[in-house]
């Protein structure tokens, strides 16, 4: 593991915690956090530029915003997947999906991103948006290489997340703190984005820090060498 990452804050919940309170507020998510979260995942989706028949794949796909615009981006012939651990996530994709005409471009998938069950080589692009920073300090260089598994050769990876560029603000401090003392309401806390990218073995396209509400956060976009 990168020194750096030895500066982050663990996870302190269960994957079984994690499932349990993201089902309970599946319904409510984009009356909260869905409000937060929306400039800053579109930006990272402009980066990403996902084109016309692509096979593209979405990790952590939430209430099911970013599939719908991937769906209408990969048009009749491309094809969009989506793995999530929330069981009530899904179903909220699910109705929002079907509600566009878009569900027949859709594969939606209950499940861990640490361990996906998809062929190797089989997407365009993979999409992450205020999920890296969920998974636990050791897992996340796992799912990086899970998700360099599964992207083809010169596939790009799209991340938006919290980031620990910046160092140790004050503000920062306090969210971490919370982040440790009450895990189920602060559930992710900021990470390295780009270099646990770079440790993974992706080439850095490009990069952008964002300000969250005063906290950091980076878009980065890698790709996987050829």
């Amino acid at each position: 593991m990168n020194l750096k990452n030895h500066r982050v804050s663990r996870v302190y919940r269960t994957k079984a915690q994690a499932k349990e309170s993201y089902d309970k507020i599946s319904q409510f998510y984009d009356y909260f956090a869905g409000v937060f979260e929306k400039k800053y995942r579109n930006m990272a989706l402009e980066r990403l530029d996902i084109k016309r028949d692509e096979t593209v794949l979405e990790i952590g796909f939430g209430t099911g915003h970013c599939l719908k615009q991937m769906a209408e981006s990969v048009g009749e012939d491309g094809r969009v997947y989506g793995i999530d651990i929330s069981s009530g996530m899904l179903e909220v994709s699910k109705r929002r999906l079907e509600e566009a005409g878009l569900l027949d471009r859709v594969k939606l998938y209950c499940g861990d991103a640490l361990k996906m069950p998809y062929e190797d080589n089989k997407f365009d692009a993979v999409f992450m948006s205020f999920t890296l920073e969920l998974f636990d300090t050791p897992e996340i260089l796992k799912v990086l290489d899970e998700i360099e598994r599964v992207l083809k050769a010169n596939g790009r990876l799209g991340v938006v997340s919290m980031s620990k560029e910046d160092g140790d603000s004050i503000l920062l401090r306090v969210y971490e703190w919370t982040h440790k003392k009450f895990p189920k309401y602060a559930d992710c806390r900021p990470i390295y984005i780009e270099q646990s990218i770079k440790d993974a073995g992706f080439e850095i396209e490009y990069k952008e820090k964002v300000k969250l509400f005063g906290l950091p956060g980076e878009i980065v976009i890698g790709v996987v060498p050829s």
